[in-house]
């Protein structure tokens, strides 16, 4: 037998649940991606980029930030994200998965709790998976549910720190978490509020500057802030009080261990932060795409939620596998989400809105969908 049957046998049963993954090239109009404000492509970054180039910036940073690898370059764009987001420091990964695994698993201690939403992001289960705290899901979106859940594990003689854990904009349905009542929440238990705002940064709030814009720079919460998405880029920024980032620097293992960052990289998210701020228009037009597809789209059975990301329900897997393919046949890419990354029952078609498509792809859009689903 061989020493990999077992990995052979599951890919089979994923086969038979029709849940196996494969990787596939690009094509068709993007609606799919999260380059929501259309910079990944941008003339401006990747002149941004170019110029970092001709300066003498390094493509790699030859080791991690503890050792050789703490370049000016990291240290320039964790200083303008700090201002820029209104907090008092910042601290960049690699990624936001990266990121979201070291902050679970490095700053909530043995004996507190971490309440998350039932919603929240594989990164942050992987390094709760990792962490010390004990871990309670909260009905979505449901700051009451969050609440009860703190009440008692006080009341059954809880004493350590409780963590509240959500994203403020949901990756797979699009809808907000009510943040000011979480907020009002963690005042209330002595709590600190993790949000993450991985499709919120550089679409939502004040010059882009996310959901929880009103609560940065507050002592009981710490932001999460993914660079490759609307930024356009790649790698993640933790964001908050100085303790924090200090914190991760000396116990977060994913940050001590690994390489750090692209120097480049760095130089490109600092960029894109001075693009969302000064380019309004940016928003605006991505903000018009929205209603456009609310319009088209809503009458074909997509679901309006009031954001950049649009769902198709189907429920079943195999269904929802066939009706994207019969999209993507007809040049258009949208995507299949099946278990597990949504929860069993729920299979559907994600539909991201980007400076990507204009109005026309989004009407040609709706008409596959209507054909498709008759």
């Amino acid at each position: 037998m061989s020493p990999l049957a077992a990995l052979h046998a599951d890919l089979a049963r994923l086969s038979q649940q029709e849940r196996r993954r494969t990787l596939a090239p690009r094509r068709g109009v993007d609606f799919s991606s999260n380059d929501y404000l259309g910079l990944a492509g941008s003339a401006r970054l990747r002149g941004a980029v170019a110029a970092a180039l001709d300066r003498g910036v390094a493509v790699g940073s030859g080791g991690s930030r503890l050792l050789r690898g703490n370049a000016p370059e990291h240290e320039a764009l964790e200083a303008a994200a700090a201002r820029f987001f209104g907090t008092a420091a910042a601290l960049f990964f690699a990624s936001g998965f990266a990121a979201n695994a070291a902050l679970f698993a490095t700053l909530p201690q043995r004996g507190d709790l971490i309440v998350h939403d039932a919603l929240i992001h594989a990164s942050a289960h992987e390094g709760m998976r990792l962490g010390r705290a004990a871990c309670v899901a909260a009905a979505h979106n449901d700051a009451g549910a969050v609440e009860d859940v703190i009440v008692r594990w006080r009341r059954d003689g809880g004493t350590g720190t409780a963590w509240i854990a959500v994203e403020s904009l949901y990756s797979m349905d699009g809808d907000r978490a009510p943040l000011a009542a979480l907020a009002e929440v963690a005042d209330r238990h002595d709590a600190v509020l993790l949000i993450d705002e991985a499709h919120a940064t550089g679409v939502f709030g004040p010059d882009g500057r996310g959901l929880a814009a009103g609560l940065d720079g507050r002592d009981n919460v710490i932001t999460l802030r993914t660079c490759g998405k609307a930024l356009g880029c790649e790698g993640a920024l933790v964001c908050g009080p100085a303790v924090a980032c200090d914190f991760l620097v000396n116990r977060g293992r994913g940050f001590i261990f690994s390489t750090a960052p692209s120097p480049l990289m760095a130089c490109a998210v600092e960029a894109a932060l001075r693009i969302v701020a000064d380019e309004p228009d940016r928003r605006a037009r991505l903000w018009a795409r929205v209603a456009a597809a609310d319009a088209l789209l809503a009458p074909v059975g997509v679901a309006v939620t009031g954001s950049q990301i649009m769902t198709l329900p189907v429920g079943d897997d195999g269904a929802a596998m066939a009706i994207a393919a019969a999209v993507q046949a007809a040049g258009y890419d949208v995507r299949g989400i099946r278990p597990p990354t949504v929860p069993a029952g729920t299979a559907r078609l994600r539909i991201s809105l980007t400076l990507n498509v204009e109005e026309p792809d989004i009407a040609g859009l709706a008409d596959i969908l209507r054909e498709v689903r008759a």
